[in-house]
């Protein structure tokens, strides 16, 4: 992963997530100025006491001053309006980002300018703790960084943030902002709903304290994240909602399904519906699983046309391909460029290949380890 050329970072909030990008900016990404700004003069206090910032600034606007990336790391309902201040007080050459766990609602209201140097993202890292006192540099170390770009997205903009998240030890994966959504919804959204019902149903038996204190690993995994701070997850409920609605009415058919089952004694219906989720659970954790083979590159032939790199980043990303790195030569308007784009394994350069391909593009592939 090429370094990027990152100097100066605005935090806008400097919680756990902003206070651990502030650390790791610092000690893994040869950053030497990170300005913070937080509505409570004591976090910013604490975090210059940890390191996790070296300017404290009294506004977004004099934080964003002379920054090349600023992340927005405020609740969610927050977001939109603190990066369209962060548009507007920034450098023009700075990228804007955020780390909120919802990506549609924010992309659709950025104008097609703003989506050249917006950039929203969103890591799968945190804590049962909160706040820049449990803030640590390695938080993001070897974490998956979802990054949604627009359709309009700056090339530059794009590989920018990528190479920091690479220099901080994250795993950016580019996804399309509203796949993004719907992937969420399912895997984060629905099992917090979830953890709060059952809970909530145990919690209405008699004896239900004795039998939680007695209880198997099975429920305690079910209901570890019941009851998660309740501002945030109403935020995210509410700004996912769509998505989420979708989820939990089609978890409504699964539950039906068992519903009959159960109703007629149907043992080999049951039997169906567990060897299912074996399937798809064994299916996906092999999914998972790469060995460390020779890098290889994917050379792209790209036109000068708006929403290209958006194109083939979230094509990638949406067939489950890992970026290592990437690379673009921009010859002109006219002429395009190329699009390099390195991957692992032959098995993946060969998927890589065929997704591009199907799109349209002309690709050639070579191993890293060839000769020019």
């Amino acid at each position: 992963m090429a370094e990027a050329n990152v100097s100066t970072v605005a935090l806008i909030g400097v919680g756990l997530m902003g206070g651990s990008l502030g650390l790791a900016a610092r000690e893994h990404a040869g950053v030497t100025e990170v300005r913070g700004f937080s509505q409570t003069q004591a976090t910013l206090d604490l975090a210059l006491e940890r390191c996790a910032i070296t300017t404290a600034c009294a506004s977004l606007e004099e934080a964003c001053t002379g920054a090349d990336l600023v992340f927005v790391c405020t609740p969610v309902r927050l977001v939109i309006r603190h990066v369209r201040a962060a548009l507007a007080a920034a450098p023009p050459h700075a990228v804007i980002s955020d780390v909120g766990s919802t990506k549609g609602p924010l992309m659709r209201a950025l104008s097609p300018d703003e989506q050249g140097r917006c950039i929203g993202g969103h890591p799968l890292c945190g804590s049962e703790t909160a706040g820049v006192a449990n803030a640590r540099a390695s938080l993001y170390h070897g974490a998956t960084y979802f990054v949604t770009p627009g359709a309009h997205v700056d090339a530059d903009a794009y590989q920018l943030l990528y190479g920091f998240l690479g220099d901080i030890g994250a795993r950016p994966v580019a996804v399309d902002p509203e796949e993004h959504d719907r992937q969420m919804a399912v895997v984060s959204h629905l099992p917090h709903v979830l953890a709060n019902v059952l809970m909530s149903q145990a919690g209405q038996h008699a004896g239900a304290r004795d039998a939680l204190l007695s209880a198997g690993p099975s429920f305690r995994d079910l209901t570890r994240i019941a009851g998660s701070n309740r501002r945030v997850w109403t935020d995210i409920f509410l700004d996912n909602r769509a998505a989420l609605l979708a989820s939990l009415a089609q978890f409504q058919e699964g539950l039906q399904e068992v519903l009959e089952a159960l109703a007629s004694a149907d043992a080999t219906r049951l039997s169906d519906t567990i060897a299912r989720a074996k399937e798809q659970r064994d299916r996906m954790l092999a999914a998972g699983s790469l060995a460390a083979e020779d890098l290889y590159r994917i050379i792209i032939p790209v036109t000068d046309r708006p929403g290209v790199f958006s194109e083939i980043m979230v094509a990638l990303g949406d067939a489950g391909i890992n970026v290592e790195d990437i690379s673009l030569h921009h010859m002109s308007a006219e002429l395009g460029g190329t699009l390099t784009v390195f991957v692992l394994g032959d098995e993946v350069r060969q998927r890589a290949a065929h997704v591009l391909g199907a799109l349209g593009y002309e690709v050639s592939t070579r191993a890293e380890a060839d000769p020019e």
